[in-house]
Protein backbone atom coordinates (compact mmCIF):
# COMPACT_ATOMS: atom_id res chain seq x y z
CA UNK A 1 0.00 0.00 0.00
CA UNK A 2 1.07 3.57 -0.66
CA UNK A 3 -0.26 6.87 0.67
CA UNK A 4 -0.36 9.48 -2.08
CA UNK A 5 -1.23 13.15 -1.87
CA UNK A 6 -4.22 13.97 -4.05
CA UNK A 7 -2.24 16.50 -6.08
CA UNK A 8 0.25 13.70 -6.91
CA UNK A 9 -2.42 11.11 -7.73
CA UNK A 10 -2.36 9.74 -11.28
CA UNK A 11 -5.17 8.34 -13.42
CA UNK A 12 -5.04 4.55 -13.49
CA UNK A 13 -4.05 4.07 -9.85
CA UNK A 14 -6.40 1.98 -7.74
CA UNK A 15 -7.77 2.80 -4.29
CA UNK A 16 -6.85 0.35 -1.54
CA UNK A 17 -9.62 1.56 0.82
CA UNK A 18 -12.80 3.61 0.70
CA UNK A 19 -12.25 7.36 0.63
CA UNK A 20 -14.42 9.20 3.13
CA UNK A 21 -15.52 12.81 3.36
CA UNK A 22 -14.70 14.79 6.54
CA UNK A 23 -18.08 13.73 7.98
CA UNK A 24 -17.59 10.04 7.26
CA UNK A 25 -19.67 9.61 4.09
CA UNK A 26 -18.23 7.37 1.39
CA UNK A 27 -16.90 9.44 -1.49
CA UNK A 28 -15.14 6.75 -3.55
CA UNK A 29 -15.16 2.98 -3.02
CA UNK A 30 -12.06 0.83 -2.63
CA UNK A 31 -10.75 -0.78 -5.83
CA UNK A 32 -11.94 2.27 -7.78
CA UNK A 33 -9.66 3.02 -10.72
CA UNK A 34 -8.80 6.70 -10.43
CA UNK A 35 -9.62 9.09 -13.28
CA UNK A 36 -9.01 12.80 -13.74
CA UNK A 37 -12.63 13.34 -12.78
CA UNK A 38 -12.10 11.50 -9.48
CA UNK A 39 -9.10 13.71 -8.71
CA UNK A 40 -11.25 16.81 -9.26
CA UNK A 41 -13.89 15.43 -6.86
CA UNK A 42 -11.29 14.59 -4.21
CA UNK A 43 -9.90 18.11 -4.53
CA UNK A 44 -13.37 19.66 -4.23
CA UNK A 45 -13.96 17.72 -0.99
CA UNK A 46 -10.53 18.80 0.31
CA UNK A 47 -9.27 15.24 0.72
CA UNK A 48 -5.52 15.50 1.37
CA UNK A 49 -4.31 11.98 0.60
CA UNK A 50 -5.56 8.53 -0.31
CA UNK A 51 -4.25 4.99 0.07
CA UNK A 52 -3.62 3.21 -3.21
CA UNK A 53 -2.59 -0.26 -4.30
CA UNK A 54 1.13 -0.54 -4.91
CA UNK A 55 2.30 -2.46 -7.99
CA UNK A 56 5.80 -2.93 -9.42
CA UNK A 57 5.00 -0.47 -12.15
CA UNK A 58 2.82 1.58 -9.78
CA UNK A 59 0.09 1.37 -12.39
CA UNK A 60 -2.78 -0.85 -13.47
CA UNK A 61 -3.77 -3.08 -16.32
CA UNK A 62 -4.37 -1.26 -19.56
CA UNK A 63 -8.04 -2.27 -19.68
CA UNK A 64 -8.65 -0.70 -16.25
CA UNK A 65 -7.09 2.55 -17.39
CA UNK A 66 -9.10 2.56 -20.61
CA UNK A 67 -12.30 1.99 -18.61
CA UNK A 68 -11.75 5.32 -16.90
CA UNK A 69 -10.82 7.47 -19.87
CA UNK A 70 -13.88 9.73 -19.67
CA UNK A 71 -12.28 12.55 -17.69
CA UNK A 72 -14.82 15.30 -18.33
CA UNK A 73 -16.79 16.36 -15.26
CA UNK A 74 -20.48 15.54 -15.46
CA UNK A 75 -23.08 18.22 -14.87
CA UNK A 76 -23.88 16.68 -11.47
CA UNK A 77 -20.23 16.77 -10.42
CA UNK A 78 -19.92 20.39 -11.54
CA UNK A 79 -22.98 21.17 -9.44
CA UNK A 80 -21.45 19.47 -6.39
CA UNK A 81 -18.33 21.58 -6.73
CA UNK A 82 -20.38 24.76 -7.22
CA UNK A 83 -22.66 24.19 -4.22
CA UNK A 84 -19.67 23.33 -2.02
CA UNK A 85 -18.02 26.60 -3.01
CA UNK A 86 -21.10 28.70 -2.22
CA UNK A 87 -21.74 26.74 0.98
CA UNK A 88 -18.23 27.47 2.27
CA UNK A 89 -18.73 31.18 1.54
CA UNK A 90 -21.90 31.11 3.64
CA UNK A 91 -20.11 29.40 6.53
CA UNK A 92 -17.36 32.03 6.44
CA UNK A 93 -19.95 34.80 6.37
CA UNK A 94 -21.76 33.68 9.52
CA UNK A 95 -18.46 33.29 11.33
CA UNK A 96 -18.36 37.08 11.26
CA UNK A 97 -21.73 37.48 13.00
CA UNK A 98 -20.08 37.65 16.40
CA UNK A 99 -18.36 40.90 15.45
CA UNK A 100 -21.69 42.52 14.60
CA UNK A 101 -23.42 41.26 17.75
CA UNK A 102 -20.58 42.28 20.08
CA UNK A 103 -20.43 45.74 18.48
CA UNK A 104 -24.24 45.99 18.60
CA UNK A 105 -24.31 46.56 14.83
CA UNK A 106 -26.89 45.42 12.29
CA UNK A 107 -26.30 42.07 10.64
CA UNK A 108 -25.41 42.27 6.90
CA UNK A 109 -28.72 40.70 5.89
CA UNK A 110 -28.60 41.85 2.27
CA UNK A 111 -25.29 40.04 1.80
CA UNK A 112 -26.65 37.01 3.66
CA UNK A 113 -29.74 36.82 1.45
CA UNK A 114 -27.59 37.16 -1.66
CA UNK A 115 -25.30 34.34 -0.58
CA UNK A 116 -28.22 32.09 0.30
CA UNK A 117 -29.67 32.80 -3.13
CA UNK A 118 -26.37 31.70 -4.69
CA UNK A 119 -26.78 28.35 -2.94
CA UNK A 120 -30.47 28.05 -3.81
CA UNK A 121 -29.58 28.12 -7.50
CA UNK A 122 -28.43 24.54 -6.87
CA UNK A 123 -31.06 23.58 -4.27
CA UNK A 124 -32.61 20.88 -6.46
CA UNK A 125 -29.31 18.98 -6.12
CA UNK A 126 -29.17 19.33 -2.34
CA UNK A 127 -30.36 16.45 -0.17
CA UNK A 128 -29.79 16.55 3.61
CA UNK A 129 -28.78 12.88 3.63
CA UNK A 130 -26.20 12.95 0.86
CA UNK A 131 -24.73 16.44 1.19
CA UNK A 132 -21.47 16.57 3.13
CA UNK A 133 -19.44 19.76 3.69
CA UNK A 134 -16.11 19.48 1.90
CA UNK A 135 -14.28 21.09 4.78
CA UNK A 136 -15.35 20.46 8.36
CA UNK A 137 -13.89 20.46 11.83
CA UNK A 138 -15.75 19.96 15.08
CA UNK A 139 -14.86 23.43 16.33
CA UNK A 140 -16.99 24.92 13.55
CA UNK A 141 -19.97 22.69 14.34
CA UNK A 142 -22.40 25.52 15.14
CA UNK A 143 -21.61 27.39 11.92
CA UNK A 144 -22.17 24.33 9.76
CA UNK A 145 -25.33 23.39 11.63
CA UNK A 146 -26.73 26.86 11.04
CA UNK A 147 -26.13 26.76 7.29
CA UNK A 148 -27.37 23.19 6.89
CA UNK A 149 -30.47 23.94 8.98
CA UNK A 150 -31.11 26.92 6.73
CA UNK A 151 -30.92 24.88 3.53
CA UNK A 152 -33.04 22.05 4.90
CA UNK A 153 -35.63 24.45 6.30
CA UNK A 154 -35.86 26.15 2.90
CA UNK A 155 -36.74 22.82 1.29
CA UNK A 156 -39.15 21.78 4.03
CA UNK A 157 -41.00 25.09 3.73
CA UNK A 158 -41.69 24.22 0.10
CA UNK A 159 -42.58 20.61 0.81
CA UNK A 160 -45.21 21.48 3.43
CA UNK A 161 -46.82 24.03 1.12
CA UNK A 162 -45.80 27.41 2.55
CA UNK A 163 -46.18 30.28 0.04
CA UNK A 164 -43.06 31.19 -1.93
CA UNK A 165 -42.78 34.53 -0.12
CA UNK A 166 -42.00 32.57 3.05
CA UNK A 167 -39.23 30.37 1.69
CA UNK A 168 -36.35 32.82 2.10
CA UNK A 169 -37.64 33.95 5.49
CA UNK A 170 -37.74 30.33 6.68
CA UNK A 171 -34.17 29.90 5.41
CA UNK A 172 -33.13 32.95 7.40
CA UNK A 173 -34.92 31.52 10.43
CA UNK A 174 -32.90 28.32 10.12
CA UNK A 175 -29.68 30.27 9.71
CA UNK A 176 -30.29 32.51 12.73
CA UNK A 177 -31.95 30.24 15.31
CA UNK A 178 -28.72 29.78 17.25
CA UNK A 179 -27.48 33.36 17.08
CA UNK A 180 -28.24 33.66 20.80
CA UNK A 181 -25.30 31.31 21.41
CA UNK A 182 -23.07 34.31 20.83
CA UNK A 183 -24.17 35.48 24.27
CA UNK A 184 -23.23 32.15 25.90
CA UNK A 185 -19.85 31.45 27.49
CA UNK A 186 -17.75 29.65 24.81
CA UNK A 187 -16.49 27.27 27.52
CA UNK A 188 -20.05 25.99 27.96
CA UNK A 189 -20.62 25.73 24.21
CA UNK A 190 -17.52 23.60 23.67
CA UNK A 191 -17.62 21.57 26.88
CA UNK A 192 -16.96 17.90 26.01
CA UNK A 193 -18.69 16.58 29.14
CA UNK A 194 -22.29 16.66 30.30
CA UNK A 195 -23.43 20.12 31.34
CA UNK A 196 -24.23 20.85 34.96
CA UNK A 197 -27.77 21.93 35.82
CA UNK A 198 -26.61 25.55 36.04
CA UNK A 199 -24.77 25.35 32.71
CA UNK A 200 -27.75 23.70 31.03
CA UNK A 201 -30.02 26.45 32.35
CA UNK A 202 -27.68 29.05 30.88
CA UNK A 203 -27.49 27.15 27.59
CA UNK A 204 -31.27 27.17 27.27
CA UNK A 205 -31.26 30.95 27.47
CA UNK A 206 -29.79 31.13 23.96
CA UNK A 207 -33.37 31.09 22.66
CA UNK A 208 -34.24 34.26 24.55
CA UNK A 209 -30.93 35.90 23.70
CA UNK A 210 -31.54 35.13 20.04
CA UNK A 211 -34.96 36.73 20.09
CA UNK A 212 -33.54 39.83 21.78
CA UNK A 213 -30.86 40.15 19.08
CA UNK A 214 -33.33 39.79 16.22
CA UNK A 215 -36.49 41.49 17.47
CA UNK A 216 -35.57 45.02 16.31
CA UNK A 217 -34.44 44.00 12.81
CA UNK A 218 -37.19 45.20 10.48
CA UNK A 219 -35.87 43.20 7.51
CA UNK A 220 -36.90 40.00 9.29
CA UNK A 221 -40.54 39.04 9.71
CA UNK A 222 -41.94 37.97 13.05
CA UNK A 223 -41.74 34.29 12.15
CA UNK A 224 -37.93 34.45 11.92
CA UNK A 225 -37.70 36.07 15.34
CA UNK A 226 -40.14 33.63 16.92
CA UNK A 227 -38.23 30.70 15.43
CA UNK A 228 -35.15 31.79 17.38
CA UNK A 229 -37.27 31.87 20.54
CA UNK A 230 -39.39 28.76 19.92
CA UNK A 231 -37.24 26.21 18.09
CA UNK A 232 -36.80 24.16 21.29
CA UNK A 233 -40.50 24.27 22.15
CA UNK A 234 -42.44 21.05 21.50
CA UNK A 235 -46.04 20.57 20.41
CA UNK A 236 -46.87 18.71 23.64
CA UNK A 237 -45.68 21.65 25.77
CA UNK A 238 -42.55 19.89 27.02
CA UNK A 239 -40.02 22.24 25.46
CA UNK A 240 -38.42 25.52 26.51
CA UNK A 241 -38.28 28.41 27.30
CA UNK A 242 -42.04 28.94 27.73
CA UNK A 243 -43.49 25.40 27.46
CA UNK A 244 -45.78 26.42 24.62
CA UNK A 245 -47.95 23.83 22.87
CA UNK A 246 -48.44 23.21 19.17
CA UNK A 247 -51.25 25.71 18.67
CA UNK A 248 -49.04 28.47 20.06
CA UNK A 249 -46.03 27.75 17.84
CA UNK A 250 -45.28 29.61 14.63
CA UNK A 251 -45.04 27.36 11.53
CA UNK A 252 -41.45 28.54 11.00
CA UNK A 253 -40.59 27.25 14.48
CA UNK A 254 -42.03 23.81 13.72
CA UNK A 255 -40.06 23.59 10.47
CA UNK A 256 -36.67 24.69 11.78
CA UNK A 257 -37.06 22.47 14.87
CA UNK A 258 -37.05 19.38 12.64
CA UNK A 259 -34.09 20.55 10.55
CA UNK A 260 -32.19 21.61 13.68
CA UNK A 261 -32.61 18.21 15.36
CA UNK A 262 -31.62 16.34 12.22
CA UNK A 263 -28.37 18.23 11.68
CA UNK A 264 -27.50 18.40 15.38
CA UNK A 265 -27.48 14.61 15.48
CA UNK A 266 -25.83 13.87 12.13
CA UNK A 267 -22.91 16.31 12.49
CA UNK A 268 -19.72 15.47 14.34
CA UNK A 269 -19.48 17.27 17.70
CA UNK A 270 -16.73 17.72 20.26
CA UNK A 271 -18.56 15.41 22.67
CA UNK A 272 -20.27 12.97 20.28
CA UNK A 273 -19.66 11.27 16.97
CA UNK A 274 -22.21 11.71 14.16
CA UNK A 275 -25.17 9.33 14.03
CA UNK A 276 -26.34 7.64 10.84
CA UNK A 277 -28.93 9.86 9.09
CA UNK A 278 -31.30 6.91 8.84
CA UNK A 279 -31.19 6.24 12.57
CA UNK A 280 -31.74 9.96 13.19
CA UNK A 281 -34.79 9.93 10.92
CA UNK A 282 -36.21 7.01 12.88
CA UNK A 283 -35.65 8.95 16.10
CA UNK A 284 -37.35 12.02 14.65
CA UNK A 285 -40.22 9.82 13.49
CA UNK A 286 -40.72 8.45 17.00
CA UNK A 287 -40.58 11.97 18.44
CA UNK A 288 -43.33 13.04 16.05
CA UNK A 289 -45.81 11.41 18.43
CA UNK A 290 -46.32 14.36 20.72
CA UNK A 291 -43.22 16.50 20.33
CA UNK A 292 -42.85 17.47 16.66
CA UNK A 293 -45.48 18.35 14.09
CA UNK A 294 -46.40 14.91 12.67
CA UNK A 295 -47.40 16.19 9.23
CA UNK A 296 -44.16 18.11 8.81
CA UNK A 297 -42.15 15.10 10.03
CA UNK A 298 -43.85 12.67 7.66
CA UNK A 299 -43.29 15.03 4.73
CA UNK A 300 -39.66 15.55 5.66
CA UNK A 301 -38.86 11.85 5.91
CA UNK A 302 -40.74 10.89 2.75
CA UNK A 303 -38.98 13.56 0.70
CA UNK A 304 -35.38 13.08 1.77
CA UNK A 305 -35.52 9.27 1.60
CA UNK A 306 -37.07 9.29 -1.85
CA UNK A 307 -34.13 7.86 -3.76
CA UNK A 308 -34.41 6.03 -7.04
CA UNK A 309 -34.48 2.27 -7.22
CA UNK A 310 -30.90 1.24 -7.93
CA UNK A 311 -29.29 3.77 -5.58
CA UNK A 312 -26.14 2.28 -4.05
CA UNK A 313 -25.97 2.32 -0.26
CA UNK A 314 -23.62 1.14 2.47
CA UNK A 315 -24.85 -0.72 5.56
CA UNK A 316 -23.48 -0.56 9.09
CA UNK A 317 -21.88 -3.99 8.66
CA UNK A 318 -19.77 -2.63 5.79
CA UNK A 319 -21.66 -4.31 2.95
CA UNK A 320 -22.62 -2.32 -0.15
CA UNK A 321 -25.72 -2.93 -2.24
CA UNK A 322 -28.48 -1.39 -4.33
CA UNK A 323 -31.95 -0.32 -3.20
CA UNK A 324 -34.55 -2.45 -4.99
CA UNK A 325 -37.80 -1.70 -3.15
CA UNK A 326 -39.37 0.74 -0.67
CA UNK A 327 -42.19 -0.03 1.72
CA UNK A 328 -44.38 3.07 2.02
CA UNK A 329 -44.67 2.80 5.80
CA UNK A 330 -40.92 2.27 6.29
CA UNK A 331 -39.11 4.80 4.04
CA UNK A 332 -35.87 4.61 6.06
CA UNK A 333 -35.68 0.80 5.73
CA UNK A 334 -35.78 -0.27 2.07
CA UNK A 335 -34.91 -3.63 0.59
CA UNK A 336 -31.27 -3.79 -0.51
CA UNK A 337 -29.79 -6.24 -2.98
CA UNK A 338 -26.32 -7.40 -1.92
CA UNK A 339 -24.59 -9.95 -4.17
CA UNK A 340 -27.94 -11.22 -5.45
CA UNK A 341 -29.35 -11.57 -1.92
CA UNK A 342 -32.22 -9.33 -0.78
CA UNK A 343 -31.73 -7.76 2.65
CA UNK A 344 -35.03 -6.42 4.02
CA UNK A 345 -34.06 -3.74 6.52
CA UNK A 346 -37.62 -3.63 7.84
CA UNK A 347 -37.10 -7.18 9.11
CA UNK A 348 -33.38 -7.07 9.90
CA UNK A 349 -33.56 -4.28 12.49
CA UNK A 350 -29.94 -4.72 13.55
CA UNK A 351 -28.90 -3.37 10.16
CA UNK A 352 -29.28 0.17 8.84
CA UNK A 353 -27.99 2.36 6.04
CA UNK A 354 -24.98 4.40 7.05
CA UNK A 355 -24.74 6.45 3.87
CA UNK A 356 -25.51 6.81 0.21
CA UNK A 357 -22.54 6.10 -2.04
CA UNK A 358 -21.74 9.38 -3.78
Amino acid sequence: MVFVKVEQLKPGEKLLNDVLTPLGSTLLLKDKVITERDIDILTAFMVKQVEIVSTPEHSLKQEDVEAGQNTQLTKQEQTIIAIQREYEKMVEMIKQFSHYVIANQSLPLMDVRKQLSNIFVHISDYNPITFTPASYNRGDYLYHKSVLTSLTSYLLAQWVGLPQKDWMQVALAGLLIDIGNLKIDPVILSKPDKLTEEENSMMQRHTQFGYQILRSITALNEGVKLAALQHHERVDGSGYPNRLNGDQLHPYSKIVAIADIYHAMTLNKVYRKPISPYLVLEQIQSDAFGKLDPIYVRTFIEKITKFNIGTTVKLNDGRVGDIVFFERDHPTRPWVSIQNTIVNLTVERNLHITNIIQ
